[in-house]
């Protein structure tokens, strides 16, 4: 399964190959076609989201935020991510939300 992330925090890029090992990282949604699941980080990459879902339209994307950002977690689904947590669930077990468990 090819992973992609749009994550840039160097943190958060540590605890997600931790947990999805081989987690390849891209600064844009061009970078992300082909990949099975893109991971986006939505406090540097929410306008990623519609883009993604553009080039690669069969790709599961699941997207992350701040849980007091409801706006932005709510854009992010009807940009087309297949999942979207609040950061804190996400981190709790990246591998159960890229693997869909």
């Amino acid at each position: 399964m090819r992973v992609v992330a749009l994550v840039d925090d160097l943190m958060d890029r540590s605890r997600l190959t931790a947990a999805v090992p081989g987690t390849t990282f891209a600064r844009a949604a061009e970078a992300c076609a082909g990949a099975d699941v893109v991971v986006i980080d939505l406090a540097r990459h929410a306008a990623s989201v519609a883009d993604v879902r553009v080039v690669a339209p069969g790709t599961r994307i699941v997207a992350f935020g701040a849980h007091v950002d409801s706006d932005l977690l709510a854009q992010a689904g009807a940009d087309g991510a297949d999942v979207v947590v609040p950061r804190s669930a996400f981190f709790r077990n990246p591998a159960e939300a890229v693997n869909g468990a």
